[in-house]
């Protein structure tokens, strides 16, 4: 992971049991901070326990619970060692994504996981290039037996070894930010090679918490940022997470008052363009 000084690192990561344990470390070197009818990318439908998860998926919601899901996803990390963190992180720019590695067929998956996000969040500029000078999130496709080795790469072998002996990720994902909580960088490692189901599952999350939503919570049924959750698709209440975050009012940096201020006007937006993209009533 490239950094600079004075900030922090988190990382999150997934394990065989769906564990996700979320990590942050004060970093010597970086400013880092290491979320009708569905209409799912095509790939996806493919897999038989996807198809029934959204078919029995929950469409509704009140606002008190997706303003809840949202300052609980938004705001705050599980870990606080690196100081507090409750301000909105978010990219300001277009989000650029890279994949490097060997699998095409994954990279086939991860392209229409990226368009299936950029068309269901609204002010969200996210797409795939082929040059990683040109990414600022960068998605690193490895083989299972090769993602310790993959991690000591990124994050430096003692970081490895801690991350190894606290469990055994399937996948995590990091980003950088800047003094005004602009992110500036993302990485996702995932396995290829853990079947279908756990890439995509990985990857949705992975993705989606690079971009901001960092905390996990076990108080909301509906997220995938609960660690008790698996989705393996874009889910609509997540839609709602992402959509809040993305709204140009709420900005990067912004408190909670501060978001609170804004988030009526913008909670009935956003409500209007999720019932569109998902053909709610």
């Amino acid at each position: 992971m490239r950094a600079r000084a004075d900030c922090c690192s988190v990382i999150w990561m997934r394990t065989p049991r769906r564990f996700l344990y979320q990590w942050t470390f004060a970093a010597t070197l970086g400013a880092a901070t290491l979320g009708g009818t569905w209409a799912p990318c095509a790939a996806s439908t493919e897999i038989a326990s996807i198809a029934q998860r959204q078919r029995n998926e929950k469409k509704i919601f009140t606002d008190s619970e997706i303003v809840e899901g949202f300052f609980k996803t938004a705001f705050g990390a599980e870990y606080h060692l690196a100081g507090r963190v409750d301000r909105i992180r978010k990219y300001s720019g277009p989000v650029r994504v890279f994949a490097d590695g060997t699998r095409a067929d994954r990279k086939a998956q991860l392209s229409k996981i990226v368009a299936d996000i950029a068309s269901r969040v609204q002010h969200l500029d996210i797409a795939m290039v082929s040059d990683i000078d040109d990414a600022n999130v960068q998605v690193k496709l490895v083989r299972d037996r090769d993602l310790q080795r993959t991690i000591a790469t990124f994050y430096g072998s003692e970081r490895a070894k801690e991350i190894r002996s606290s469990l055994d990720p399937q996948c995590l994902s990091g980003f950088r930010k800047n003094e005004k909580f602009e992110i500036e960088h993302s990485d996702v490692i995932l396995t290829v090679d853990n079947g279908d189901f756990v890439f995509f599952d990985c990857a949705y999350e992975e993705l989606l918490q690079s971009l901001g939503p960092i905390n996990d919570t076990e108080s909301v049924p509906w997220t995938m940022f609960n660690d008790n959750v698996s989705m393996g698709y874009f889910d609509v209440y997540d839609q709602y997470l992402l959509n809040l975050l993305y709204d140009p009012r709420v900005r990067p940096g912004m408190t909670v008052q501060e978001v609170k201020a804004v988030l009526p006007d913008v909670l009935t937006d956003v409500r209007a363009w999720v019932r569109k993209v998902n053909n709610l009533p």
